[in-house]
């Protein structure tokens, strides 16, 4: 199997996965914007909900203000607050975001399993 076919095979099984019945329902900008905290957090780098409002890669300030509500609003982050500062709000990923990047990792070996 070429690189084409098993990225759409590998694009078709997530658009399955995210289709599924009790699979969190984000956009796109959403999306990017949860793996950016999850990167950064699994660096032991969070952002702040100041960093992530100035992503201007993903979208425009607003509309990245309205996707951190509706990721904490469906589970996915958390805002927490480190020692004893409570004016910085960091962005950190839920048990139910690790739990569906766990899913996205097992597309991925069953993708390279028949690769």
């Amino acid at each position: 199997m070429d690189s084409k076919q098993i990225y759409l095979r590998f694009l078709n099984l997530i658009h399955a996965l995210d289709g599924a019945e009790h699979a969190p329902v984000m956009d796109l900008d959403a999306k990017k914007l949860l793996e950016v905290i999850a990167v950064r957090h699994a660096e032991e780098k969070p952002l702040t909900v100041t960093d992530a409002m100035a992503l201007s890669s993903i979208a425009s300030p607003a509309t990245l203000h309205r996707k951190i509500d509706q990721l904490r609003e469906i589970g996915m982050i958390d805002t927490v607050f480190e020692g004893k500062n409570r004016r910085t709000k960091y962005l950190v990923p839920t048990q139910v975001a690790h739990d569906y990047f766990a899913q996205v990792g097992d597309v991925m070996k069953q993708v390279l399993a028949h690769a």
